[in-house]
Order: C-alpha cells, then sequence, then structure tokens
C-alpha cells in the first residue's frame, strides 16, 4: 500500500453512531496525516471550513443537519472536495440523490473498513496529481500542505488568512473573486475595509509576486489567467 501518499492527506468523517466513527478511526486513521472526527452535519460543516480536509466521509441521516444537506453546503465551499457516503441498505432513495449532489463513492453499512480504505488509497493518487498548482515560473502551491513553493522547493512564509486568500483564488479559477467574497472569506468575524484589503493585498504581493494575482477594476481579483 502507498502509505506515504496516504500520509499527505487529511480525511474528516462526520457520523453520529459514536462505535461506527471509533471502528472507522481505529482500523484506519493512522494512514492519514489526520483523521478528524465530527458528530453531525452542523460541526462537519464547520470543520471543513477551519481544517481543510482533502476528502470527507460522511453518514446520511445525523441530527442537525443530514449528510446530504452538509454535502451540498460543502461542495458551495469548495466543489472539488470528494465526499463519501456512509448509508443504510434502506436508505436507497436518498443514494439516488446523493449522486446528483455530487457524492463520488458510497459504502452501504455494515462495510469493511479495508474495502474503505483500497479506495481512499486510490481516491488519493488520483488527487496526489492535483497536488501542486503551478502558479508562475517562480511558485507553486501544495494543495494538500497548504504551503507555497518557490522554484527551489523552500517554503515562501505566509499568514494564515494569506493562504487562504491564495486558496480562494486558485478554487475560483478562472473567475473573478468579488472584493466581497474576499472580505467575507478572510474576515469573517470582522469589520474589513476596503483600505485594509488594499494593504493586505500589497503585503501578499511583496511576499510573492507583483504579477500573482490581478485586480479586475471594480469587481474583484484573480489569480495568474494564463498560469493554472
Amino acid at each position: 500500500m502507498s502509505e506515504n501518499i496516504l500520509k499527505e492527506f487529511k480525511v474528516l468523517l462526520v457520523e453520529d453512531e459514536p462505535n461506527i466513527a471509533k471502528l472507522l478511526k481505529d482500523a484506519i486513521g493512522d494512514y492519514f496525516f489526520s483523521f478528524t472526527l465530527a458528530k453531525d452535519g452542523e460541526e462537519g460543516l464547520e470543520k471543513v471550513k477551519s481544517i481543510k480536509p482533502d476528502i470527507v466521509i460522511t453518514d446520511i441521516m445525523m441530527p442537525k443537519l443530514d449528510g446530504l444537506a452538509m454535502t451540498k453546503k460543502i461542495k458551495e465551499f469548495d466543489e472539488n472536495i470528494p465526499v463519501i457516503v456512509l448509508s443504510a441498505f434502506s436508505e436507497k432513495e436518498k443514494l439516488l440523490n446523493a449522486i446528483d449532489i455530487g457524492i463520488t463513492k458510497y459504502f452501504i453499512k455494515p462495510f469493511d473498513p479495508d474495502e474503505v480504505l483500497t479506495y481512499l488509497e486510490t481516491l488519493a493518487i488520483k488527487l496526489d496529481k492535483k497536488r501542486v498548482v503551478r502558479l508562475s515560473d517562480e511558485l507553486y502551491f501544495d494543495k494538500n500542505k497548504f504551503n507555497l513553493f518557490d522554484k527551489e522547493d523552500k517554503i515562501v512564509s505566509l499568514t494564515k488568512r494569506e493562504k487562504d486568500f491564495l486558496y480562494l483564488l486558485i478554487k475560483n479559477h478562472p473567475n473573478i473573486v468579488s472584493i466581497e467574497k474576499i472580505k467575507d472569506t478572510l474576515w469573517e468575524k470582522e469589520e474589513a475595509t476596503d483600505e485594509r484589503l488594499r494593504t493586505f493585498i500589497k503585503r501578499f504581493r511583496a511576499k510573492t509576486s507583483k504579477t500573482l494575482i490581478k485586480n479586475i477594476s471594480g469587481q474583484g481579483y484573480l489569480i495568474s489567467p494564463n498560469n493554472i
């Protein structure tokens, strides 16, 4: 098994049955960089935004926010995150809806953890090929490690907010990200003026490149349109 590949990936398991969550984490959790648990859809959604997992595994029937409703919200946040569903056989009708909203794979309970692990290895190999994004001749972004590297493989030191900004532009490429979207994402619970954003952009460019991001007057920003 390509354990080195799995060690690069963060997995989030959203499951309201503690025994199933513990079973899966104990069986396969150590193969990954991290294997985080959430007990319902609301907590799962919060952890998607905070830890930015590479893969989400979720039950369907859960309190507060079920797995399918959570998946719809995840896809709004990042449509590229693979979501795997754990489902009871009686939820066959719901599985049809799951396909419509972009579920990557589903396993019927009771499932074999080894079968899940085998699939995750195959998925990780596919994702690994898309892991490093070339932003320019000088800069590369690793979407798994969430780090920016120069051409000599040295990490460019960025704050968490700067990394979030860069990731926001990358995942929305080639579309323009509006000024309001940037403010809401980077300063979710804080007041962000236009001046604060301009200062932030100036510092970001000083750390990276003056040409890495482009300002579309009156609309927002996008990243190196010809390089991704």
